[in-house]
């Protein structure tokens, strides 16, 4: 007797059901998910907080999405939908990525939760959103000459999402803080010159932070600090060209 396979854990390898609440779509349910995933994080997001926010009960909700993993495929792509692609007829490889990864960093930084659950999302790759961001970058390396352009832009990735986590975990800590980016900086920079004392290389590095961070602005300063890693990377997938 041949066994049932289970099926694929993924709202995308899922046929949706017919609503039977018309004032309650997947597409709302998501919109809110979002706005809650913003202000709050991801650990406050729940089915039930969400049902009450909609003035829906949670059975209705699974009607649209059957579990909160499905939600946040959901949530991610619709999300990655803000990213800006690099135009298909693309000329130069290195500004076309360069503005990618650069939306790619800005997407994140409006929704801090982003980046730190791009690999515990499920599957949320399959989601047309995500294809559409994968084809056009495999269509530009490709084009290009890359001889393994998924790998290429696996590294181009691996750097966005790396520092984009990090930055977003502290411009959260910051807005914890209630003060302003420089203000939190201020604060936190004598205590930092202090627990560096007692290591040479480190207090100088702290020395010209302090001075740095005194003189100019802390979002330059991020921005700065981004592009020049970037620059790296593309630097190096370079000479991965033929010549």
């Amino acid at each position: 007797m041949a066994t049932k396979a289970n099926p694929i854990p993924s709202v995308w390898a899922r046929r949706q059901r017919e609503p039977e609440q018309p004032a309650l779509s997947r597409e709302a349910i998501v919109r809110e998910a979002i706005a809650m995933l913003d202000a709050d994080g991801v650990e406050a997001l729940s089915m039930r907080k969400l049902g009450a926010r909609l003035n829906a009960g949670a059975t209705s909700l699974y009607r649209h999405v059957a579990t909160k993993d499905e939600l946040m495929e959901l949530a991610v792509d619709e999300v990655f939908g803000e990213i800006v692609l690099p135009p298909a007829d693309s000329t130069d490889w290195r500004s076309a990525t360069t503005r990618a990864a650069q939306s790619f960093r800005t997407t994140t930084l409006n929704h801090p939760w982003l980046a730190s659950v791009l690999g515990t999302a499920g599957l949320a790759y399959l989601g047309p959103n995500l294809m559409a961001f994968s084809e056009r970058l495999a269509v530009l390396f490709t084009s290009f000459g890359f001889p393994e352009p998924s790998r290429a832009i696996d590294t181009v990735l691996t750097y966005a999402i790396g520092m984009s986590t990090t930055e977003a975990a502290w411009l959260t800590t910051v807005a914890r803080s209630g003060e302003t980016e420089a203000a939190f900086i201020a604060r936190l920079m004598p205590a930092a010159q202090e627990a560096a004392a007692g290591h040479a290389v480190l207090a100088d590095s702290y020395a010209v932070a302090a001075a740095t961070t005194a003189a100019n602005d802390p979002v330059q300063i991020r921005d700065a600090k981004f592009f020049y890693g970037l620059e790296v990377v593309l630097d190096g997938l370079a000479l991965r060209l033929p010549h």
